[in-house]
């Protein structure tokens, strides 16, 4: 059996690429919350037409990263209930479809158990655009001032300039005011988010929305 736990706050949509591909082997369990709870026509469709199972996971947010500490909890009591079928010819493989670096520790400890789980950016098993990014960074010295110039400008702006790093990948990330708010919510605790937009408006000015 294969199992794909979605961060949907970080892929929405594009996450579900290949959706119609799997089989009735593969089990894809959607993360969701209130920043992130509607599905398109569309791929309400591709998921009719699909023979995976799917189970779905409301969770609650307002605290940093809390989506992340819940679809991993939810990895773990899975693996334990799954990884030790006997009756299983294969062994169960595991997928957490995100651009999210941070389930990157996840992959490693996991490894050291002798079980298998990869980060993906869809259900296509594509790997994730963030790491991509970061891949190429490594060749590109323009890739890396630009982000270094917008981190700078960040810790002069932000109420703990600690924030920069990550609210610098916030703002490269997305491409919407709303997106970048989205994207601060799932990050940092409610009273932080607040301060934070209001900070770096000046420098989300170009992007689309209100």
């Amino acid at each position: 059996m294969n199992y794909f736990l979605v961060d949907y706050e970080n892929v929405k949509v594009a996450g579900f690429d290949g959706v119609v591909s799997l089989t009735e082997n593969d089990v894809v369990v959607i993360f969701y919350s209130v920043n992130a709870d509607n599905l398109t026509f569309g791929l309400h469709r591709r998921m009719n037409e699909s023979k995976a199972e799917f189970r779905f996971q409301k969770v609650s947010v307002g605290e940093k990263n809390a989506l992340d500490f819940q679809l991993c909890s939810y990895l773990g009591y899975l693996i334990r209930d799954t990884m030790t079928c006997e009756d299983a010819e294969e062994k169960c493989k595991y997928y957490i479809v995100s651009n999210d670096r941070g389930y990157s520790v996840l992959s490693e400890y996991w490894k050291q158990h002798r079980t298998d789980v990869v980060i993906v950016r869809n259900l296509a098993k594509a790997p994730p655009k963030i790491a991509e990014k970061v891949n190429c960074a490594s060749n590109s010295p323009g890739t890396n001032n630009g982000i270094g110039e917008l981190e700078k400008k960040l810790q002069a702006v932000l109420p703990d300039k600690a924030d920069a790093s990550d609210v610098a990948e916030i703002i490269t990330h997305y491409k919407t005011k709303q997106g970048v708010n989205n994207g601060l919510t799932k990050k940092f605790p409610t009273h932080k988010v607040g301060p934070i937009y209001k900070a770096i408006k000046s420098l989300i000015a170009d992007k689309k929305g209100s």
